[in-house]
């Protein structure tokens, strides 16, 4: 069962997730709050396996809280959000969040972001994946042809790093290159580390601008998701 805190400081909002959500037998809703300073206490009581909270709220932001949830080791966070805002979605990257879905995405998508923040992975809706690269080859675009960080992976860092960024867990990457889960995670610490990447989003990122993977048809450009 997926344990979920809603956080959103529109009631009706709260409540169409909410209605989305516990539709799914896997799927059970937790708590709700309607302002970001109140995450941390929430998620300490209600032990969420996954918080979905707004990134623009009065008070405390998604952003901030996302950053005291991390700081605090609490569960994962998919932002919902109705922006597109490249300064805003990468200040979530940055922040720690694992997911970015659109408030006008489809039920399916927001129960597989769900799903995917819950098990370890990191999803991103395929239309602010456009966004979150403009800012990235803006902003650390330049570092990465002079350091040739993709030339300092092996190849087997580079097949873990694509199929992360394809959508593969863990177990199913270790699976597909018949290696040991926990080799897998190894891998992927080593990967952040040659990247300079400082989590799962910022790592796929990396992977889909450098070219590594490219973005398809159906649910291919929405998510990446690993769970080191």
């Amino acid at each position: 069962m997926i344990r979920v805190l809603l956080v959103d400081d529109q009631p009706m909002v709260r409540a169409g997730f909410g209605l989305i959500l516990r539709s799914q037998p896997d799927i059970q809703v937790v708590g709700e709050r309607d302002d970001g300073g109140d995450v941390v206490q929430a998620a300490a009581e209600c032990t969420p396996d996954v918080v979905c909270m707004d990134v623009r709220m009065p008070g405390t932001d998604g952003i901030e809280a996302t950053r005291r949830l991390r700081a605090a080791d609490g569960p994962p966070v998919c932002i919902l959000t109705t922006f597109d805002d490249e300064d805003l979605l990468w200040s979530a990257v940055d922040a720690g969040a694992r997911g970015f879905e659109l408030k006008s995405a489809t039920p399916e998508n927001l129960i597989e972001a769900v799903r995917t923040v819950a098990s370890g992975g990191t999803w991103i809706d395929g239309t602010l994946l456009g966004p979150i690269l403009d800012s990235y080859r803006r902003v650390a675009r330049p570092a990465a042809r002079q350091d040739n960080r993709v030339h300092a992976l092996t190849e087997r860092e580079l097949d873990v790093l694509r199929l992360m960024a394809r959508g593969a867990s863990n177990r199913e990457i270790a699976d597909r290159l018949f290696l040991a889960e926990t080799t897998i995670k190894t891998h992927i610490g080593t990967l952040f580390t040659k990247l300079g990447a400082r989590d799962r989003a910022a790592a796929i990122v990396f992977a889909y601008d450098a070219g590594l993977v490219q973005p398809q048809g159906g649910s291919e450009p929405r998510r990446g998701r690993s769970n080191s």
